[in-house]
């Protein structure tokens, strides 16, 4: 059903009906809604299990950290679909516990602030969202993809250390922490994942890595691995406790390195509303982006009290709705219910925190790696015929992996500074923000061609085509002599070719780009096209 499709109403008149308003027999309601749960209960799970483990919780308390996030995932999955008025895109998005703050989370525990300075930060960090969503259409160009990809694909990075300490076995002090069967658990699991990514099914693949774990955990418990004794602990049914973990606390730097992963998960939420309204062809105006930002920043603040953190749109579920085709916003809101239902039986969370952390480790290389390739991909819409994106790319990619590297590079800073900057993703973000600012928006003082590094990545100038390439391969040893190229310069026009213009272009060509201006039919992104060089050798010399 199109955006065209009419119904007709008790006067026999016939009016429009939006796409994602079908509504399908509750049997089909529902199963495609729990397809939507399988697709991302692992990326929802995923973050309070690391939250939890670098806090040092309890198996029982890192099932309630579980618990909570399912539950308040399936209210907001319902406020996000379902809406009412101001709050609620009414589009089919699922709602979770966003992968932007992980990193970010585990730096204010690391630095002493524990669950409830974890959940402070969200919650005065997701007022202050809130309060500034009528506003982000305006300040979202400060956001382009130079910016939100360098900050996603950090994210993927930053996460990666988790994945191998999980890998590991988890605990630094168990005497088979690093062991062959530890690391070779983890390959089996991450060996599943890909296999299972091959096969014809689409079902199997989009669920590979929750089927990985479910196998690698039955193998694990045959290997005598894995420990269950400890699902029986606690009630099977509970309503998610008010204010569980303590009540929150608050530390300024907490909160501004927290602003940033909001800033950035406003963005997200915006690009999956467009991408998911441009699939289901349905209109996305101004208002309804801000009603469905306002959704996710009120479902934020609610999460603290229950233990929960930063709610965000799902991208592999949008990926869902176009591969199946199913556009019904009642689909998605059936599987926030069920999310609800998963939430008030925290011995499923249980269950989840059961899982040896090995087999984790296996499904989070792939599970981790896929953020940063999400992040990769943002990052190839990059213009990188505008000299100083390079530049800003690779500064503040670099910059957020300085506490990566080296995890006491601040320990002689301020505390406030070292929350801030000790998580690689704030690092990233606030470099990639500032140099975006300085040399996209403040253009004052900022020369044409203001780097080599700019001017290699615009103008293709370690670039050779394949004839000089045939002659660059023959630099060796040939019938006892040595021939190497030892320069490359742009070949002299022959008498036929026009004359260059002013700034070197002939013909009318762009700089830079390789497009003709003259030519309407010519590509415009970016791509430079080859230049011919020639190169010239050494005279041969005999070899010693």
């Amino acid at each position: 059903m199109n955006a065209r499709a009419t119904r007709a109403t008790d006067g026999a008149e016939r009016r429009p009906v939006r796409p994602e308003d079908e509504r399908l027999p509750i049997g089909s309601t529902f199963g495609y809604g729990f397809q939507h749960v399988l697709t991302m209960y692992g990326g929802i799970i995923a973050p309070p299990l690391i939250v939890g483990s670098a806090t040092g919780l309890t198996g029982a308390e890192i099932g309630t950290l579980v618990a909570a996030s399912l539950f308040i995932g399936g209210l907001a999955t319902i406020l996000q679909t379902v809406g009412i008025p101001f709050f609620g895109s009414q589009l089919p998005l699922v709602q979770g516990v966003s992968f932007a703050g992980v990193s970010t989370m585990v730096a204010i525990v690391n630095g002493g602030g524990g669950i409830p300075g974890v959940l402070g930060a969200v919650l005065v960090a997701s007022v202050i969202g809130l309060l500034i969503t009528p506003f982000f259409a305006q300040i979202i160009r400060f956001f382009p993809p130079v910016v939100t990809g360098v900050v996603i694909t950090t994210i993927g990075l930053t996460l990666m250390p988790v994945a191998a300490n999980w890998a590991m076995g988890g605990n630094a002090s168990a005497p088979d922490y690093g062991s062959v069967s530890n690391i070779g658990l983890a390959a089996l699991t991450f060996a599943i994942v890909i296999l299972l990514s091959k096969v014809g099914s689409g079902t199997i693949s989009r669920l590979s890595i929750l089927i990985a774990i479910v196998v690698g955990t039955l193998i694990a418990l045959a290997l005598g691995k894995a420990d269950f004794s400890g699902v029986g602990d606690g009630p099977v049914a509970a309503f998610p406790s008010f204010l569980g973990f303590g009540a929150p606390t608050f530390e300024i730097a907490a909160i501004i390195s927290m602003l940033i992963v909001i800033l950035v998960t406003l963005t997200e939420t915006t690009a999956d509303i467009i991408a998911v309204g441009e699939i289901v062809g349905t209109k996305v105006n101004r208002k309804r982006i801000a009603d469905g930002l306002r959704a996710d920043m009120a479902s934020s603040i609610v999460s603290p009290f229950f233990g929960s953190f930063t709610q965000s749109a799902f991208a592999q579920n949008v990926g869902l709705v176009a591969i199946t085709g199913v556009k019904s916003r009642f689909v998605v809101g059936a599987g926030g219910a069920i999310l609800v239902i998963l939430g008030l039986l925290p011995v499923l969370g249980r269950v989840v925190a059961a899982v040896p952390t090995p087999v984790l480790g296996g499904a989070g290389v792939v599970l981790f790696g896929s953020v940063a390739a999400s992040g990769i991909r943002t990052l190839a819409k990059v213009d990188y015929s505008r000299p100083m994106n390079l530049i800003i790319v690779a500064a503040s990619i670099s910059f957020g992996m300085i506490p990566i590297a080296k995890p006491d590079f601040y320990d002689q800073f301020p505390t406030w500074f070292g929350i801030i900057f000790h998580s690689g993703i704030s690092s990233a973000a606030v470099m990639a923000i500032l140099l975006n600012l300085l040399f996209n928006h403040l253009k004052f003082g900022t020369p044409p061609d203001p780097s080599v590094f700019a001017a290699g990545a615009e103008h293709g100038a370690n670039a050779v085509d394949d004839e000089d390439l045939e002659d660059l391969q023959d630099d060796g040893v040939l019938n006892g002599s040595t021939r190497r190229p030892v320069a490359v310069e742009a070949a002299a026009p022959s008498p036929e070719a026009p004359a260059p213009d002013g700034d070197g272009r002939q013909d009318g060509t762009a700089a830079g780009t390789g497009d003709r201006a003259d030519d309407p039919a010519a590509p415009g992104d970016g791509t430079a096209a080859p230049r011919q060089h020639a190169v010239a050798p050494l005279p041969r010399t005999a070899t010693p």
